[in-house]
């Protein structure tokens, strides 16, 4: 099973939290977008996220999800405000069989997929489209191209991840 994660930082070392996902899911790990920071979705005052996509290979969907709580609560990821500032965010956005050309949907109240608000994020949509050109979204049941759905997005928010001068490394292992 393939998946596309969506990762967040924006309080402490940032970048090394993106980092220790990476290494985390080690061999797992298919591809890793650029880097871009991004100001926070919602109304909390809060810092700008550093954001990445990280397409693995490895799991069952439960299985992405319950390893995205695994990796935030190493990070001592605290939930007490949504859309609150965190430490680490991990988000499981869309989950297919290797080769196949649809992707897996779920409304199960623990995961549903393809994630119900990636259509609507340029923080998940731009590193994505970087990462992967092809890529495609499930949004109310139509198969939609990631770069129609970034070129849809309200300029300001498209405009709101910026590509920064950094990069991860490849996991270690």
């Amino acid at each position: 099973m393939r998946a596309v994660l969506s990762i967040g930082s924006n309080l402490g070392e940032r970048l090394a939290h993106l980092q220790a996902v990476v290494d985390a899911l080690g061999t797992d790990v298919v591809g890793i977008s650029p880097v871009y920071q991004t100001a926070p979705w919602g109304s909390v005052p809060q810092p700008d996220f550093l954001n990445v996509i990280v397409i693995a290979d490895g799991r069952e969907p439960l299985g992405w999800l319950a390893t995205a709580h695994r990796l935030e609560q190493a990070a001592q990821r605290v939930r007490t405000q949504r859309w609150g500032p965190r430490t680490l965010d991990v988000d499981v956005i869309s989950c297919r069989e290797i080769g196949a050309n649809g992707e897996i949907l779920s409304d199960d109240p623990d995961l549903t997929l393809p994630h119900p608000r990636a259509h609507l994020r340029a923080f998940v949509l731009v590193p994505w489209l970087a990462l992967q050109p092809d890529a495609v979204l499930t949004v109310e049941g139509e198969i939609r191209p990631v770069a129609d759905l970034v070129a849809g997005l309200d300029r300001s928010e498209r405009e709101s991840a910026r590509r920064v001068d950094v990069t991860l490394s490849d996991p270690v292992t």
